[in-house]
This record gives C-alpha cells, sequence and structure tokens, in this order.
C-alpha cells in the first residue's frame, strides 16, 4: 500500500511539472501588448512621487545627491559625492531632457524603499512588468562591493503575493547604461487592484546607490490558434492517403513591443530571476539567483583586492572532521556540489584579470554534521599572500567572499 502511495505521489508530481512547464512555455509565446501602466516621476519641472506611504527606513528629499536612507525624484544629476556617482543628464528616456527619475541613496538597513497600486488589471491574465535601472556609483572609486539587489513583490490588497522576483546584483559601469529588467505574472482570477513593492535587499554603504524609471505593465495576448482547411476528398472513406491544402498561418497583429525583453521564469518555479536587456544590444544569458542564495542571509566574512593573479582557494574542516558538507557558488554559478569537508581540502582556481574583476565566493552549508554549526577554514592564496578565513555557515545563513581587481 505504501509503494502504491509513492507511486501516486510520483506521478501526480509529474502532472503538475507538466502542466506547469506548458503554462510557461504558453507565456514565452504570448504577444506584448503597448504599456496600460506606466510611472515615469512626471516632469517639466513637477515630480511626481507614487509612493502611496513613506517608506520605513527612506526619506525624500528636494536635491539632486540624497544622502543615505533618502531618495529624490529628479530630472538630473551633477558632481554628486566629489564625483563618486555617475552624472546623469537626463532621466532613462532619451532626448527627454524634462522627464524625471527616482535616485535612492541606499539606507543602512535593507527593506521596502518603493510602493505603487497596479490598478484596472484584468482577472486571470498574463502581464508583463518592465523597470529600468541603473547602479550610479563608480567603480574606479576604493569602495566595498556592495552591489544594489532589488526584489519586486506583487501582492493583492489583502497582502496576499501573486509573484516576486529579483534582479540580482547591479554591476556599476561608470557610465549611464540603463538597463531593463522584465518579468511576467498572471493576475488572480478574482482580480482586483494590486500593490507593487520594491525593496533592496543588500545592505546599505558605499556602491549600493541606483537610480530607476519608467515601470510598465502590459498585457501579453496568447496568439489566437490556426484552424487547418481540409480538402471535401478527406471526407471519403477510401484507402487512399488524405489531401491536404497547404494553408499557411496568418500572421499575428501588427504591435510593438515595449522594449526588447528576454522571456523570464516567475514564482510558479519557486525561483526569482528577471532578465535584463539593454537597448540596442544583443539578448544575453543570465544568471538567475540559486535558490540557497535567495532564501538565506549572505553576510560578507571577507573582502579581498589583488591585482592580475590566479586565486586559490582550498576549503577544510574547522576543527573535528565531523561530517559537514557544503555546496560553493562562485559569482552565482554552483561549482562544488554537497562536498564532504576533511583535512584534505576542496580546491578551486580562477583568474582575476580585466576580463574578470569580481568574484563572489558563497558557502551554503548542506548539513551541519554531528557538532553544529557547520564549520570550516579557507585558505585564500593570491600570488605571495595567503589568508586565512573562519567561515561558520547554518541552515539560515550563508558565508561570502569577494575578491576585486585592485584599481591601478
Amino acid at each position: 500500500m505504501k509503494r502504491l502511495t509513492t507511486i501516486s505521489v510520483l506521478i501526480i508530481q509529474v502532472i503538475l511539472y507538466t502542466l506547469l512547464a506548458n503554462k510557461l512555455a504558453a507565456q514565452a509565446n504570448c504577444i506584448l501588448q503597448p504599456p496600460m501602466l506606466r510611472v515615469d516621476f512626471g516632469g517639466n519641472g513637477t515630480p511626481v512621487d507614487p509612493n502611496l506611504s513613506e517608506p520605513e527606513n527612506y526619506e525624500r528629499i528636494f536635491g539632486e545627491c540624497p544622502q543615505d536612507g533618502h531618495y529624490s525624484i529628479v530630472s538630473s544629476t551633477s558632481d554628486c559625492f566629489r564625483g563618486h556617482w555617475v552624472t546623469l543628464n537626463q532621466d532613462h528616456t532619451s532626448g527627454d531632457m524634462t522627464g524625471n527619475m527616482m535616485v535612492v541613496n541606499a539606507a543602512y538597513q535593507p527593506g521596502v524603499f518603493f510602493v505603487t497600486e497596479l490598478i484596472g488589471l484584468k482577472p486571470n491574465t498574463i502581464y508583463q512588468l518592465g523597470v529600468w535601472l541603473l547602479n550610479i556609483c563608480k567603480p574606479e572609486y576604493e569602495c566595498t562591493s556592495i552591489r544594489p539587489n532589488l526584489r519586486f513583490i506583487i501582492e493583492n490588497t489583502d497582502g496576499i503575493e501573486v509573484a516576486k522576483f529579483s534582479t540580482g546584483y547591479l554591476t556599476p559601469t561608470g557610465e549611464p547604461d540603463w538597463l531593463q529588467y522584465s518579468a511576467r505574472f498572471t493576475t488572480p482570477a478574482k482580480g482586483g487592484n494590486l500593490v507593487l513593492k520594491v525593496s533592496n535587499k543588500a545592505d546599505g554603504g558605499c556602491g549600493n546607490d541606483f537610480a530607476m524609471d519608467d515601470i510598465t505593465v502590459s498585457e501579453c495576448l496568447m496568439p489566437k490558434p490556426v484552424r487547418k482547411e481540409t480538402s471535401k476528398s478527406q471526407q471519403v472513406l477510401k484507402p487512399v492517403p488524405p489531401v491536404v491544402k497547404n494553408v499557411s498561418k496568418p500572421k499575428p497583429p501588427a504591435v510593438t513591443p515595449l522594449k526588447k525583453v528576454i522571456p523570464v521564469i516567475t514564482k510558479t518555479l519557486l525561483r526569482d530571476s528577471v532578465a535584463p536587456a539593454k537597448p540596442g544590444a544583443k539578448e544575453r544569458a543570465v544568471i538567475s539567483l540559486p535558490r540557497p542564495l535567495l532564501y538565506r542571509a549572505n553576510p560578507i566574512v571577507k573582502q579581498i583586492e589583488t591585482v592580475n593573479s590566479e586565486v586559490v582557494i582550498d576549503l577544510y574542516d574547522n576543527g573535528e572532521i565531523d561530517g559537514d558538507t557544503v555546496s560553493i557558488y562562485h559569482n552565482n554559478l554552483l561549482v562544488v556540489s554537497k562536498a564532504g569537508l576533511s583535512a584534505t581540502p576542496v580546491t578551486i582556481r580562477f583568474n582575476v584579470d580585466a576580463m574578470h574583476p569580481h568574484h563572489e565566493l558563497v558557502m551554503v552549508a548542506n548539513n551541519l554534521g554531528s557538532i553544529p554549526p557547520n564549520t570550516s577554514l579557507m585558505i585564500v592564496t593570491v600570488r605571495d599572500k595567503r589568508y586565512e578565513v573562519f567561515i561558520s555557515s547554518s541552515e539560515q545563513k550563508n558565508a561570502k567572499v569577494v575578491i576585486d581587481l585592485k584599481s591601478p
């Protein structure tokens, strides 16, 4: 009886996975309509703040260069913090010199900085949320490697979550290079207005400031199925092959998508991902934030700067060998899976150079061994320098080591 129950569960899981895969495939083929909602923060000297209420850790100011824990709605910035920020001569919209954007100087505590209402959405309908973002910090200044990491949560008016997705880390380029991030979601069957909440998941500090503009919501229409016509000869019961007329599929309705976007996976797969598309650039692969990194804290335990060199990472069990196992992610990619820690090192090698200037190593505890928590000794060898990093991780907290190319 237990065997039958297990098989039944597996069958149900396969059916649900198939239905989910079909649903996601259908969403990828939908036709994006012009935006029905747009938040552009106003223009012509009249800034618009769509925040429904003042966020807990943020306060609005009316200047170009907000301090930590503040935001402003402006059409441009100039020489903020002695040139540590990129100067923005206009908002995201090219040629619109009077349009406004939201400039945020991250608070030291992660939290929500923007809340607005999404009205007029139809029930049980696929929509695409789009937003343009820019890390406004210049990478060449001596600074910690904190990066903005934004989470978008859509809820109904009762506070029940409909969808959520994250941007991953916004990398500074030193130029006003806006990127569009987008993701699709399905409205509840009951309909009604929804609430969009945007939070910064990263801790505050140098490097964690950004600009946001042109939040849009566009309906995604499913193409109508094409019915093929057949000749009357097919209706005669004769042992001859059926004759089918060649019928070409009609072209879909002519629409102009908002911007080139990359289809992404939404909350239905229980992982966050929002795919950026740079205007005029080719589509590029984006690494979704892995689940163990998304749902645990990722404090930085060590930061290292080095010139061009090979980096060797050796990971040992720290103290008594008690069965600790870990996985290691390098820039959000799994490079070591469930390795047992012992007196023999788990070794990783990579190069730090101009093509690969930023490296984030996150150690994830797969178990806590017989003596919690999961502890390890990481030895980082860079040229003639050797760093010892003592790491403790748990089922709620990972440990991150950041290695950057030193500025000339």
